[in-house]
């Protein structure tokens, strides 16, 4: 890594690299599991909770929502940060757009295919660069990187950025997912170094 990387800011005034961390040019695979078996004749997109309407989604229905471009750096747990990630899909904002939250609705379980679950703040959702994400630098999701899409969070660490989704359950409270349970931090902010409660 080069002396300039490390100590480059952003636009936040943070280092652009949290504490901890080291660049890698690779894409290390990371997961829980096996590969879910999808197909995007079936795959459904679920929406739950404290919404007006529970709602469905196909594959084209999601999409139709609206597009995005985003790049962004993203940090995992386990120390590798990866630099300009080019990212196309459905920005949360748009989703937000087709659905009538509950004004009760503070939180969210993102749902995977596979049983993986993580928690994260409405707040957070709504925020700059988050989107659920079909492909990577130009090219669709590899099945080992969340084929057919996949959440990227990008100002938390990597596991809140879950693969293979299916849905989204609004909540009132929030609650741990799977790896909260299992002794994440809650939160997973990289800059204050959240990795493990």
């Amino acid at each position: 890594m080069s002396q300039s990387a490390a100590k480059a800011l952003r636009p936040d005034g943070k280092l652009r690299l949290p504490p901890g961390q080291h660049l890698t040019t690779g894409w290390p695979v990371l997961h829980y599991g096996s590969i879910p078996r999808l197909d995007l004749e079936t795959w459904r997109f679920h929406v739950w909770g404290l919404v007006e309407e529970e709602k469905t989604f196909t594959w084209e229905e999601f999409n139709a929502l609206g597009q995005v471009t985003d790049i962004s750096d993203i940090h995992c747990v386990t120390t590798w940060s990866k630099f300009d990630n080019e990212w196309q899909g459905v920005p949360f904002s748009a989703l937000l757009d087709a659905i009538r939250l509950k004004p009760e609705a503070k939180y969210a379980m993102i749902h995977c295919y596979g049983g993986y679950t993580t928690n994260l703040p409405l707040e957070d959702l709504k925020r700059q660069g988050v989107l659920f994400a079909h492909s990577h630098n130009g090219q669709p999701l590899t099945p080992e990187h969340g084929w057919p899409m996949r959440l990227v969070v990008p100002h938390l660490y990597f596991w809140k950025s879950a693969k293979w989704v299916g849905g989204i359950q609004f909540l009132e409270r929030d609650r741990p997912g799977f790896w909260e349970t299992y002794g994440y931090h809650n939160y997973g902010d990289p800059w204050r170094e959240e990795r493990y409660a």
